[in-house]
């Protein structure tokens, strides 16, 4: 950690090296140029000779863009996080062995300087080996060739090249100021930290009583594989499983993996990963705030740092409330107190503390700054909720395609030969995803019917006899291999057999990863094996290779209008400017009028209005990857279904910065038979906001902060009442009340209904409060909905509210 004279402290966190099998070690390079710096004991890492308790969010600067970093840094910030966690990506810095590149979305010190603009600290994770669902685990492929390297373990060429990289970003750090050099480097090595889910109780401790129990990673979902489920991980669970950390495990330090997922774009996803990462983040895919999960872990953090003296020199007691409850209490020697009454069970309990009576709800821990009043529940909600939609903003049925046919080679098309199965990764390099085996068979029988059988370790397999379209087949991500069996028609005399191999990204992870094996295994006929066959290989597409997603290259082959039948593995570009003629046709199949007013604006493909997210909708689509204007969008693949008949991933983020105001060119290559046609650019919009508060709820934290001069006081609990609070993004205000209750509502803010006890008062007051403004507040009280629905019992108020 260093600082700078503006006071950017900066975590140096690397993986190390001599790990071959298990997960990496962390270390953390610490240095100050004020002589104070900081260190850390037991207790928590120290700054400036104070006692940090830290929350941390992992926000990856590739899978985002510039533009959208400082927007990123500043939510992350009024989330109440602390630190700004990244990995370094080795093989976007230096793709080629000693070209390093560090321009656009790799500029890392543009990054590390937003976040000390905006007074954060930042914590550099320099690998080398990250895997973070990432290509390669982060590894340069170029490694693969070095005489002799074993990645990760005490091998003398991987330490080399490791440190060449590692030391280069270190001088880039205090080349910038970032890394301060007075005072030198204090290196945390080993600490054994807590990656996971349930830290707080999974978590034995550092290796050392010398060393902070520090979480660094609370997976916030899951990374999301092609053919799964996305995992949603609940606000309730994180919340809980923090607090138990800090409580239990004396934690110090939480970093949130991710709290910005973002986007895998191009070819960066690893093995079988979906381009979006953990959209179920505190900021999504597009870096919208997930509600409720982005305010309750505010809160959560909030309420935790009214504990901060007491967590940070107190002494901690334990005390047994009963049956998987108890009291978990920190107290200094000023009489400074703070309580963490943790209720592990599956049912609701009224517990006992210090003489006073808790209600504490199955699975929840519940915050007292003070030991006596609470200030937080971790089940208990008390901020909306909000839902995510898509618009169609720009429909591509009215814009003229064009499309170019992928050639099939044979092997007389090859330059490289081999009278073996070469291994894919080793033979493409990582220059393309795709890699053309092929090979000739003799018929000398009139036309038969064969069987084509086909072992492959890559992850895709498109088949092609004579030139034509055999059969498909490919794997999924928990399994090794996949095989393909399709009947094939042998023609009397030569036939070229064509198998294109596809890796939907390479490995990110796994011992002997420099050895790896992928592609085809074996090849057979009708039971003759053809593996030792001569075999021709290529590697790539035609069109990558003459780059025809660029507006360089894509006059360099021969593109046709689009036809009416489509073909596996073939190229689709829609033009700035539809033709006359092909307006005169559209128009004759509709109203001519309306049709006229549809292409006014249409005519071109243009960045939307606004600044609201945008995503290609590529539902019509199979399998493939899309670019915009020459930058990759990443991969997709829409035809992979999940056990529920859905696709891993349809709509495809766009960043703003990748389009121009106008004459947008959009290329698709589509390896199966997907529709152009039918793809739409939508904006991606915050369109609904809910809240459901009871009155057992607490208040929202911010009731316990004096304002001035942002000084911590006590209020007095008869002035904190729950309310339900709303707001709608930028921009927008609340246009039109759904749904109003308050008394006894059924359901959640996903599907709801009036009770048995209702207002007749909810929706006009609901109303008065909240329409026409970007946010409202109504305090849940019988008072201010005009009397008591229901007496004796404990009411709730649920309201649904647009926001455009």
């Amino acid at each position: 950690m260093a600082k700078s004279e503006s006071g950017i402290m900066i975590i140096i966190c690397i993986y190390s090296a001599y790990l071959l099998l298990t997960a990496p070690l962390f270390h953390c390079v610490l240095g100050g140029n004020d002589g104070i710096g900081a260190t850390y004991d037991g207790r928590s890492l120290i700054v400036n000779g104070e006692h940090k308790l830290l929350f941390s969010g992992s926000i990856h600067y590739p899978r985002s863009t510039p533009d959208m970093w400082p927007s990123l840094i500043a939510k992350a910030k009024e989330g109440g996080i602390d630190v700004i966690q990244t990995y370094v990506f080795w093989n976007l810095h230096e793709p080629q062995q000693g070209t390093y590149e560090f321009s656009g979305r790799r500029d890392i010190v543009r990054f590390v300087k937003e976040i000390q603009a905006q007074g954060l600290y930042a914590c550099l994770r320099i690998g080398p080996f990250i895997e973070a669902e990432w290509s390669y685990g982060g590894l340069p492929f170029w490694l693969h060739d070095v005489l002799g390297i074993v990645y990760r373990s005490d091998n003398e060429p991987f330490k080399l090249h490791m440190q060449n990289f590692t030391t280069k970003i270190v001088n880039m750090m205090k080349s910038e100021g970032l890394y301060a050099s007075q005072g030198g480097p204090i290196i945390l090595s080993q600490i054994n930290t807590c990656n996971g889910m349930r830290c707080g109780e999974t978590f034995t401790g550092p290796n050392s009583p010398n060393k902070p129990s520090i979480w660094t990673e609370n997976w916030t979902s899951f990374y999301q594989t092609y053919g799964e489920e996305p995992y949603i991980r609940s606000a309730e669970e994180i919340a809980f499983h923090v607090a138990l950390f800090i409580a239990a495990k004396n934690g110090t330090y939480v970093n949130y993996y991710m709290y910005h997922g973002g986007t895998n774009f191009g070819r960066s996803a690893s093995a079988f990963m979906i381009t979006g990462y953990y959209d179920q983040s505190p900021l999504d895919e597009y870096g919208l705030t997930r509600e409720p999960k982005w305010g309750h872990l505010k809160e959560l953090h909030a309420a935790v740092k009214l504990c901060s003296t007491p967590l940070l020199t107190g002494t901690k007691s334990n005390f047994s409330l009963g049956q998987s409850v108890e009291a978990i209490v920190f107290k200094t020697e000023s009489n400074e107190c703070a309580a963490f009454l943790v209720n592990r069970g599956a049912i609701d309990s009224n517990v006992l503390f210090q003489n006073v009576t808790y209600e504490l709800p199955l699975g929840s821990i519940s915050i007292l700054p003070d030991c006596k009043n609470v200030a937080f529940n971790t089940r208990r909600v008390s901020v909306q909720h909000n839902t995510r939609s898509m618009m169609a903003v720009q429909k591509f049925d009215l814009l003229e395609w064009e499309e170019f046919k992928e050639p099939i080679p044979n092997i007389d098309d090859t330059e490289l030969r081999a009278n073996e199965l070469l291994e894919h990764m080793g033979t493409t390099k990582d220059r393309s995803d795709y890699l053309w085996y092929t090979f000739r068979v003799q018929q000398d029988s009139p036309d038969s019917q064969q069987t084509l059988e086909v072992d492959s370790r890559a992850h895709a397999l498109h088949a092609f006899v004579n030139g034509d379209y055999a059969g498909s087949a490919h794997g999924i991500y928990k399994e090794k291999g996949f095989s393909l069996a399709k009947n094939i028609t042998l023609r009397n005399g030569i036939n070229n057999i064509s198998l294109l191999s596809v890796m939907v990204g390479l490995p990110d992870s796994g011992a002997f990863l420099e050895t790896r094996v992928a592609g085809l295994r074996r090849v057979g006929i009708q039971g003759e094996d053809f593996s030792e066959q001569h075999w021709g290989y290529k590697v790539g597409l035609s069109g990558e290779q003459s780059q025809i997603f660029l507006d360089t290259g894509s006059s360099n082959v021969q593109w046709s209008r689009l036809g009416n039948s489509s073909q596996p593995l073939t190229w689709y570009k829609v033009l700035p400017i539809i033709n006359s003629n092909y307006l005169e046709f559209k128009c004759s199949l509709t109203d001519l009028c309306h049709c006229h007013s549809l292409l006014i604006g249409q005519t071109q493909f243009d960045a939307p209005p606004g600044d609201d997210p945008i995503a290609l909708n590529l539902g019509s689509m199979g399998k493939g990857a899309v670019w915009v204007n020459g930058r990759g969008i990443g991969r997709y693949w829409v035809s992979f279904l999940t056990p529920k008949g859905e696709p891993s991933q349809k709509w495809y983020n766009v960043p703003r910065s990748f389009l121009k105001p106008t004459d947008n060119q959009l290329v698709i290559l589509e390896e199966e038979t997907g529709n152009p046609v039918e793809i739409s650019l939508d904006s991606v919009l915050i369109t609904k906001t809910c809240g459901q508060v009871s009155e057992s709820h607490y208040p929202l934290v911010a009731s316990w902060m004096g304002a001035k001069k942002q000084k911590v006081r006590r209020v007095k609990n008869r002035t904190r009442r729950p309310k339900v609070q709303l707001s709608c993004p930028s921009k927008k205000k609340i246009s039109n009340i759904l749904f109003a209750s308050f008394g006894t509502p059924s359901g959640d803010c996903q599907s709801y209904a009036i009770g048995l006890c209702h207002s007749p008062n909810s929706r006009a007051i609901v109303e008065h409060a909240c329409l026409g403004r970007a946010k409202c507040s109504i305090p849940i009280s019988n008072l201010n909905f005009r009397g008591d629905p229901c007496p004796h019992v404990t009411k709730t108020l649920l309201v649904d509210a647009q926001c455009t």
